[in-house]
């Protein structure tokens, strides 16, 4: 993982307990080893994760932890084995870091569901140094695990790209739901479902928005493009839409009843569960048995289906709905993105922020 003789300081913003509130930290990055590549930030999205991460809501949070998975950057160093990459390209980073190579998924480029997989941050290389995530100046990354960002993408879009764009992508391929003419639903119009809407209608479909009120109505069906909206709640317009789609995509990251949405689906219909929740999820056995249909879910995307929806977004104009912020507005947009007040995604501007504001009062390691 690189040489530990010459190590650089930099300046993250990192939560130190479970109340996820994020200050200035100043930590150590490994020296670039032979397939490193050194990346100064410029922009990380903000992820719903990153809410569960900081708050400890999942039990396995390590303190100080830096966020940040949806990282883009000028890469202003490369290790002498590096084939990929040079000084001056934009890249990106998502939400691993590493993975053993060796097993069935690594094998198969799709090692994002390796068991040995290393997350970007709250988790430890095989050294035993902890990962830090991109709400920092720098980041050291294995070449494997970077994306060039294609031409004609700006880096501040492509950034949630790296998580919502192949959360939603990676599904519809893998469960052989690219084809135009299908009829596709998305529950919860957020960060991940705002780009479901997009991609799924750039591939063609019919996309139905499932939500659990109206008020987002004139969004989805009027700036999203979306083909029809269902409100989950309507007894009679869920009863009028049964058997009417070939697959939903459920983004709701909270507990959830999964009954209203499985009468919606058609023989073989999928339900492809993408929210990190908790809890277990219930459904009577029938629901699916009467119709063949399979409730499944998905994780992220491989670093291969990553480069391919950057470049389907830039092919078929796609972008994501952002805000920008600074750094210093960080806990604010943690605090709104709880509360579902963003369309769509919170993106900071980490290379425009004074990141070191009060490094110097911070604890470091």
């Amino acid at each position: 993982m690189g040489s530990l003789a010459s190590e650089r300081k930099v300046v993250g913003w990192a939560a130190r307990d479970a109340t996820g509130h994020l200050s200035p930290y100043t930590y150590t990055l490994r020296n670039t080893g032979p397939e490193d590549v050194v990346v100064k930030v410029l922009y990380c999205g903000i992820c719903h994760t990153d809410i569960h991460q900081a708050k400890n809501h999942l039990g396995a949070s390590k303190y100080p932890m830096v966020p940040g998975h949806e990282v883009v950057g000028e890469v202003v160093e490369v290790g002498p084995e590096v084939s990929k990459y040079g000084v001056g390209d934009v890249v990106g980073v998502g939400v691993i870091v590493g993975c053993c190579r060796e097993c069935s998924p690594c094998k198969a480029n799709v090692e994002q569901y390796c068991n040995k997989k290393i997350w970007s941050y709250n988790d430890v290389y095989t050294d035993g140094r902890p990962t830090q995530g991109g709400f920092a100046s720098t980041m050291v990354v294995d070449q494997k695990f970077v994306v060039k960002i294609p031409a004609g993408l700006a880096p501040e879009q492509a950034a949630p790209l790296l998580c919502v764009g192949v959360t939603v992508y990676s599904p519809l391929k893998a469960f052989g739901l690219t084809a135009p003419g299908l009829r596709g639903g998305i529950v919860g119009l957020g960060g991940v479902g705002h780009m479901g809407v997009k991609v799924a209608k750039a591939m063609g479909h019919h996309v139905t928005v499932i939500s659990s009120s109206s008020k987002k109505r004139a969004e989805a069906m009027d700036h999203l493009g979306a083909d029809a909206y269902l409100v989950s709640t309507d007894a009679a317009a869920m009863a009028a839409a049964a058997d009417s789609l070939d697959y939903i995509i459920d983004t709701v990251p909270v507990h959830h009843p999964l009954e209203p949405y499985l009468s919606l689906l058609r023989l073989d219909g999928k339900h492809v569960l993408l929210g990190v929740i908790g809890e277990p999820l219930s459904f009577v056995s029938p629901m699916v048995m009467l119709g063949r249909k399979a409730i499944t879910g998905s994780f992220i995307g491989s670093i291969d289906e990553t480069a391919e929806v950057l470049q389907f977004c830039v092919d078929k104009g796609l972008t994501s709905q952002i805000e920008v912020v600074k750094m210093g507005y960080v806990n604010e947009a943690l605090e709104r993105l709880e509360r579902n007040d963003v369309r769509y995604r919170f993106v900071v501007d980490v290379a425009g922020s004074n990141v070191e504001e009060d490094a110097a009062d911070a604890p470091s390691n």
